[in-house]
């Protein structure tokens, strides 16, 4: 008795850390894809495509490829969503805004759900989506055009929701500043201390002002040497 009391906790506590080193395992390759966007994207894409070939030539799931729309049209909009929703907090027109200016301050856009996690939820919907193909008791027989009309009904709805949404409180869901926007930020930031030695790391050999009294002086007086003979007598 006291042998199985003492290997059960043993038995379980190993059986808790391989777990526990699995999800470590995994959550360090997706550490590794975060800041490869365009390739993760393209992998979802390509996800996307499997299982829609797959359902074209088996010709059935069509209630799966609805509930898989549906949700990946709501990751859609939580995507374009601002984090705080000025819907909820401010009754006004006056809601907060992105800067439509130049000389405005530039406030980034936050997501509701930010793109890491988007890409994250569609690729693994869509593998669920393409493991749920493999048994026949999701094949439910539906006529498939409804569910496209209502499909395609919803997403325009959504859509014209959301656009009245951004036009309202006047934000934009996609926001991008170049490299010439950030320096000019970064030497105002300073108070133009910046730009001065930018100027002069760009010119080898800096000129050498001139005196306002040399200007009358003969130019070899400038140069530190004697005058000349000629220059003397002329005087």
């Amino acid at each position: 008795m006291m042998n199985e009391e003492t290997s059960s906790p043993a038995s379980s506590n190993v059986v808790a850390q391989f777990f526990k080193r699995l999800g470590q395992l995994y959550q360090l390759q997706l550490d590794k894809w975060t800041p490869h966007t365009k390739v993760r994207w393209a992998a979802a894409l390509g996800l996307i495509g499997l299982f829609l070939l797959r359902v074209f030539t088996k010709q059935g799931w069509y209630i799966v490829t609805y509930a898989l729309g549906i949700y990946h049209l709501n990751l859609f909009i939580a995507f374009l969503t601002p984090k705080i929703d000025p819907a909820l907090d401010l009754d006004d027109d006056q809601g907060p805004e992105l800067p439509t200016r130049s000389n405005e301050e530039f406030r980034p856009f936050i997501r509701r759900l930010p793109e890491f996690k988007f890409w994250y939820a569609i690729s693994k919907s869509t593998v669920i989506g393409i493991v749920c193909t493999f048994f026949d008791m999701f094949n439910v027989p539906v006529f498939w055009p409804i569910l496209v009309l209502y499909f395609i009904t919803l997403f325009c709805i959504t859509m014209k929701r959301q656009i009245k949404h951004m036009i309202k409180y006047r934000y934009l869901p996609f926001t991008h500043t170049s490299s010439s926007s950030l320096s000019s930020s970064s030497s105002s930031s300073v108070g133009g201390s910046v730009a001065p030695a930018v100027a002069a790391a760009a010119t080898p050999f800096p000129a050498v002002a001139v005196p306002q009294v040399l200007a009358g002086v003969h130019p070899s007086a400038v140069g530190g040497g004697m005058p000349s003979s000629s220059s003397v007598s002329t005087v």
